[in-house]
């Protein structure tokens, strides 16, 4: 492949997570014998609740704050918290919703060469850590950005951040 060729590459998200709070206290029995889609986890304290359009689930506790996790973009994480909210209202319940935040984003990408994971580690030493022994994949943390990227010798790499 020559160094000069130009390669579009395809960086997918594949999911965005994201928190808010609903400023009031939510009565996780009444949400788990009334709501839709619901997973009561009596032993853990919170409820598991599934939307399907935007496809996401949400994990809510009885303090209020509900995490969002499997949306693909974060306009569908905030429609799909929105939505979740009112759904809550529905139910009852005196709900704000407040403090919306994205905590986590996770891409993948395929880079079209293989990639020789000691090399990489070797010249890319203060950011890149790689223990085969634990993890078949290079550890690269970039701190400006609060991103972390696990490198695969197949040429795919997992974005966090």
């Amino acid at each position: 492949m020559d160094a000069d060729s130009d390669v579009a590459l395809d960086i997918l998200i594949t999911n965005v997570v994201c928190v808010f709070r609903t400023r009031c206290h939510l009565n996780l029995r009444k949400i788990a014998l009334e709501g839709a889609n619901v997973i009561y986890k009596r032993d853990v304290g919170k409820v598991l609740m599934k939307l399907r359009k935007p496809r996401i689930t949400a994990t809510i506790w009885s303090s209020g704050k509900v995490i969002c996790t499997g949306a693909t973009s974060e306009e569908e994480a905030k429609f799909g918290a929105r939505r979740l909210a009112r759904s809550l209202q529905k139910l009852g319940f005196q709900v704000i919703f407040t403090d919306f935040k994205v905590v986590n984003v996770l891409a993948v990408c395929n880079m079209p060469f293989e990639i020789r994971l000691p090399e990489f580690t070797k010249n890319n030493r203060p950011h890149a850590s790689y223990e085969p022994e634990l993890h078949p994949a290079v550890c690269y943390r970039l701190k400006t950005l609060r991103a972390t990227l696990q490198i695969f010798s197949t040429g795919s790499i997992t974005v966090t951040g």
